[in-house]
């Protein structure tokens, strides 16, 4: 399987051309296969932010929309190499092939098993386009093949996300495969799985119904939450969370255990200091508001609004950082003394009972500029405006 010299120039070509727009003309062009070159031109551009490295490679084929729609960043697949190595490793999922194709660098061997052939196909090429020569591509059942295979001392594994009507899902039991079906399996055939599952999920329930879990990894994408991974090993304690927030110049990451959130006292403030925190979305998943409060020495505003304050800058604080101008009530005189002058302004809302469009609705300002306003609760349930600028 191959794309021909022919297809591919036409590809780098017509890359930026609209497509519905080349479908029409497919009779202008006899010679191209124009539901292939569709999907190619298709491919590189989502590949050209979400793989970069793939899409360097020129000779990558990329499947059906929903394949790399479905498939993991770059990012968030270099960030899964870092959490395991050894020498045999098993995808039952494998999709793409974008996961394995970063995870094999640190294993001997590594199987990749994807049930549809074509799949199994187009990857199995991009492999030896890659130079992945570790790599063996299976086109079998993923839980057929989980059953019957020698033991791995990595089975990696990211189950389907959409019914059979393919609208997406998100509880564990309703995704394919149902990992609490096949968790006694998993345990036998390896010391350690890595599980990827939706964002959407409530991590304390899927806790609550996986056994022997390790550490959750909750990654993030400029302040996005992309993935929530679950390390599975044999005689698991207490999980650790693990918040990760990958930005284009660095990663934040926080650590935590779940009984030192629920154990820890905070301290709370009823004035707001020179500087306001708020914490990545990373965090805010996994739930560590009293814990990343504790860390940094600052106060929290409120138990239900989620955003500190402290009179030190605190510079490495996961999140974002916030140098205090003025705090006003959204009162009209207040508004009046407090936003003369200002024409736009990035609102965000936390813990308040009006929403931002209304909030703009009743203080005249459109969005953008370098001003940012929080509309927030504080310990004592003053309503407020927290007008700031970035630290």
């Amino acid at each position: 399987m191959k794309l021909s010299p022919g297809l591919k120039q036409f590809v780098k070509e017509h890359e930026t051309d609209d497509v519905h727009s080349l479908a029409l003309q497919a009779g202008k062009y006899p010679d191209i296969d124009m539901e292939t070159a569709i999907r190619q031109i298709k491919g590189r551009r989502i590949a050209k932010d979400k793989i970069p490295s793939w899409y360097a490679a020129e000779d990558i084929i990329y499947p059906r929309h929903l394949s790399l729609e479905q498939s993991s960043s770059e990012a968030t697949a270099i960030y899964k190499r870092s959490l395991c190595k050894g020498n045999i490793m098993a995808d039952l999922t494998g999709g793409m092939g974008v996961d394995i194709s970063f995870l094999s660098a640190d294993f001997e061997q590594a199987i990749y098993i994807e049930q549809q052939e074509e799949l199994a196909e187009i990857a199995t090429h991009n492999f030896n386009i890659l130079g992945l020569d570790n790599i063996t591509a299976i086109n079998a059942d993923g839980v057929n093949y989980l059953s019957v295979m020698q033991p791995v001392d990595l089975i990696y594994i990211d189950p389907a996300r959409r019914d059979d009507t393919g609208k997406k899902t998100v509880r564990i039991e309703d995704c394919t495969p149902n990992i609490l079906d096949i968790e006694d399996l998993l345990e036998k055939k390896s010391g350690m799985a890595m599980i990827k599952l939706s964002p959407m999920l409530d991590i304390s329930l899927a806790l609550n119904s996986l056994r022997n879990i390790s550490d959750v990894h909750i990654v993030a994408v400029n302040n996005e939450v992309k993935e929530l991974l679950f390390m599975k090993q044999k005689d698991a304690g207490q999980a650790t969370y693990h918040c990760v927030n990958i930005l284009k110049d660095n990663t934040e990451e926080y650590t935590f255990q779940k009984e030192d959130e629920n154990s820890a006292s905070v301290s709370y403030s009823t004035q707001i200091y020179a500087y306001l925190y708020e914490a990545n979305a990373s965090i805010m998943k996994g739930g560590a508001y009293k814990s990343i409060a504790n860390s940094f020495s600052l106060e929290k505003l409120h138990p239900s609004s989620h955003l500190y304050t402290s009179d030190v800058l605190q510079n490495d604080f996961p999140g974002r950082k916030f140098i205090v101008k003025t705090v006003c009530s959204l009162n009209k005189k207040d508004i009046k003394e407090h936003l003369s002058g200002l024409k736009q302004a990035n609102i965000t809302v936390r813990n308040f009972p009006l929403s931002v469009q209304e909030i703009r609705k009743k203080t005249g300002l459109k969005e953008g500029g370098e001003v940012y306003i929080f509309a927030t609760t504080l310990f004592d349930e003053r309503k407020v405006l927290i007008i700031c600028e970035k630290a």
